[in-house]
């Protein structure tokens, strides 16, 4: 997310990085290229004209001028600026009430992501120790109850539905009973949506908002939809009262223009937003975080969170005691740490989470398909030779090859590389203490 809007300002902000010296001419520059930068990522006009407003007060000033690296003074006035565009200090935070359940309510049009963000939401907040329950009240979309049981099982998260319900409020009135009785500590509703904004589904919203008072009404928009998402915003906020919003399938949106223009328009901060279609993927919205990855400065806390989603604890622990203890590193372990990997998300969208890896990582230089290759060639392999490589000689590397689709000298490199690698642990067990402890929770 965010890449066409993070290349145009880093090239941009590069400029500014590389001057001993600052005039008022060259940041009136840098600001015209900025402003395109943003219009051409579909951020709204206002919030562009706001948005440089509050920079050039900032940048303009005597200090920044004469400061010892004016560069690296409006790189961060353009970070702080970012991220207040996002949202205030405690804004992205949900709202939890005095006494559980918290309803958490999510409405949006049809086809926005709605369903699939209530089963997401609901995992994030038990796997953090607050046990929520998902409410079926979408009675209108054919199979919608079944996806949220399919989804609700998948996240390992309770769905509260009625077989043959016909009235949204009854259900809604029975799942929050339920919440209590099971004291959980959210209760998430996933309402019905229509094709567009309708007077009969906004009256049918009202009332299961006015029923269950729900602490949070986020709206669920497509990231792919750009200003259409602030229109739709407006159209819920005026009749419900939303009190943030989502925006799911952000992982396919390059610009990111709807992420920075919602708040600016309504007022109403961003929450969350979907970064794949796994019950894991979805992140809490934290505004510098979000501006550091706009301006390719990583987000490591990001990358721990997702390692905390989805890496297994004791296949960690057993990895580590391969790679420091006494046990052989083999390609079976290897394997194994690969999908770990891949489990936290592409591979290109975690190394530009690493601090300045996003700038120096040139386009195109990770491809995910040579991860299916690799795995492709070990799998072709028997388990005696995942094990122990060196017996493999010129016919069964021409056998591995002919299994995994992969030419010979794919697979010679491969195994040179796990040659290279394995020799270079090897050498790290010799530097370091045998493992005495199992690796940190994280």
């Amino acid at each position: 997310m965010f890449e066409d809007l993070s290349r145009r300002l880093d090239g941009v902000l590069g400029r500014f990085r590389k001057r001993g010296l600052l005039t008022e001419r060259m940041i009136q520059d840098g600001l015209r290229e900025i402003r395109r930068a943003l219009l051409e990522a579909d951020v709204n006009y206002r919030v562009t004209r706001d948005f440089l407003n509050g920079v050039r007060e900032k940048a303009m000033g005597e200090r920044v001028l004469k400061a010892v690296s004016p560069g690296q003074q409006i790189v961060k006035i353009v970070h702080d600026e970012l991220a207040a565009l996002i949202g205030g200090e405690g804004e992205t935070r949900l709202n939890w009430s005095p006494a559980p359940p918290t309803v958490i309510m999510l409405v949006g049009l049809q086809g926005s992501g709605k369903t699939a963000t209530a089963a997401k939401l609901a995992k994030r907040l038990t796997r953090r120790g607050r046990p929520a329950l998902l409410a079926a009240c979408d009675l209108y979309r054919p199979a919608a109850v079944d996806q949220l049981r399919v989804l609700g099982k998948r996240a390992g998260v309770p769905v509260h539905y009625e077989d043959g319900a016909s009235d949204p409020m009854e259900v809604a009135g029975a799942a929050h009973r339920r919440a209590r009785q099971m004291k959980s500590a959210a209760l998430i509703v996933d309402t019905a949506g229509r094709l567009q904004i309708d007077e009969p589904m906004m009256d049918e919203l009202a009332r299961i908002r006015e029923a269950l008072d729900p602490r949070e009404i986020l709206l669920v928009a497509d990231a792919m939809t750009g200003q259409e998402a602030v229109r739709i915003t407006e159209g819920f906020d005026e009749v419900l009262g939303v009190t943030g919003f989502v925006l799911s399938k952000m992982d396919g949106d390059a610009r990111g223009g709807a992420a920075l223009s919602i708040r600016g328009v309504t007022g109403r901060p961003l929450k969350f937003v979907g970064t794949g279609e796994g019950v894991d993927d979805l992140e809490a919205v934290d505004p510098h975080r979000i501006a550091g990855r706009i301006l390719q400065q990583g987000d490591v806390i990001g990358l721990v969170e997702r390692a905390q989603a989805v890496v297994d604890t004791n296949e960690a622990q057993a990895l580590q005691k391969k790679v420091f203890g006494k046990h052989r590193f083999t390609l079976e372990d290897f394997l194994a740490a690969m999908r770990q990997v891949q489990r936290m998300g592409p591979i290109e969208q975690l190394m530009k989470m690493v601090p300045g890896m996003a700038r120096s990582l040139p386009a195109g230089a990770v491809d995910p398909r040579k991860m299916k290759h690799i795995e492709a060639i070990i799998l072709s392999m028997t388990p005696a030779e995942r094990r122990r490589p060196e017996i493999l000689n010129g016919s069964r590397r021409k056998r591995i090859a002919r299994g995994s689709g992969r030419p010979v000298a794919e697979v010679n490199r491969l195994l040179k590389r796990f040659a290279e690698m394995e020799k270079m642990m090897n050498n790290m067990k010799g530097l370091m203490p045998s493992l005495k402890s199992p690796l940190p929770k994280i």
